[in-house]
């Protein structure tokens, strides 16, 4: 079973090596819609898969690094595309959070991007 935690912050960045003329270019925000998904059995003492008050007490310190700053000043941020946060997030929560099996993260309620850790080392 799949469980979730949604947080939100709001941040601004621009993205340097878009193409010339491109829009993202120039300074921009956003407010972001960041899901944690984590994966596991049912507690059958529980009844959870993990308690979602120990994924906020992980993940909200994140949050609040990025809530209301300029995203290409944080380390590991200076492309801070949706893809390279979803990576970022993953990274910091990696080995912190048992089960972890995904990380979305929203740029527009429409625009967002879904990271599994496919692309890390073993």
């Amino acid at each position: 079973m799949e469980i979730f935690k949604e947080f939100r912050f709001e941040a601004a960045h621009d993205l340097p090596d878009a193409p010339e003329g491109h829009q993202c270019r120039r300074l921009h925000g956003h407010s972001y819609l960041v899901r944690v998904c984590v994966r596991g059995k049912i507690d059958p003492r529980t009844g959870w898969v993990c308690d979602f008050g120990d994924i906020k007490a992980v993940v909200k310190p994140l949050i609040d690094q990025l809530d209301h700053q300029y995203l290409n000043d944080i380390e590991g941020l200076s492309q801070s595309t949706a893809e390279r946060l979803a990576q970022w997030f993953w990274r910091k929560l990696h080995g912190r959070l048992a089960g972890l099996s995904k990380i979305e993260v929203w740029e527009t309620p429409t625009s967002g991007c879904a990271y599994s850790g496919e692309d890390e080392p073993a």
